[in-house]
């Protein structure tokens, strides 16, 4: 027999499961235990942009650096070892990235910023404040601030070998690829 009591029976049982559910829920972050002479500073928070990451190898050192470009000012060419992870807090970078041959070779330019010119092995980027992006392992690039104010970045280096001073940064000679 189909009365209407049973047929009020299962939904009531589930809205009381689903709000049973709710309160079970809602009470784990109370389970969360408290900080107790613990403080957290945010050092930069940026968007990733460049759909990159960078391998983590043990027994190496990590370092963090804020960096400051003046107006006009460069990086030189350069790469790290372990990459670097570079979050733009103020200003602008605009980074030069050689990808191959020398200008005087064949081939597209995959510069898609304004200025770029006809640079067949170089990726040339825009970033500005808020904005974030990984440098691989070994890539040779430049980064000039392109802008009217400081630039400032707060960049972490991966990999770096263990005590050497410097080390998350390699010098490079200009490869000739960007123009520049």
């Amino acid at each position: 027999m189909n009365t209407p009591t049973k047929r009020g029976i299962r939904p009531a049982v589930i809205s009381l499961g689903f709000a049973g559910m709710l309160v079970a829920l809602n009470a784990i972050p109370g389970a969360a235990t408290p900080s107790v002479g613990f403080s957290s500073t945010v050092l930069g928070r940026g968007t990733e942009m460049s759909r990159a990451s960078l391998p983590l190898k043990h027994g190496l050192d990590i370092v963090v650096a804020r960096i400051t470009l003046t107006p006009g000012g460069s990086s030189g060419w350069h790469s790290h070892p372990g990459g670097a992870i570079a979050i733009i807090q103020q200003g602008e970078v605009t980074f030069y990235s050689s990808v191959g041959k020398s200008d005087d070779q064949q081939g597209q330019s995959q510069s898609g910023e304004e200025g770029g010119g006809r640079h067949p092995h170089c990726v040339i980027t825009k970033y500005t404040a808020g904005q974030s992006f990984v440098e691989l392992p070994g890539e040779v690039g430049f980064a000039k601030n392109t802008g009217s104010i400081d630039t400032i970045i707060v960049a972490t280096f991966p990999g770096v070998p263990v005590g050497v001073v410097g080390g998350q940064r390699i010098d490079q000679p200009n490869p000739g690829t960007c123009g520049i």
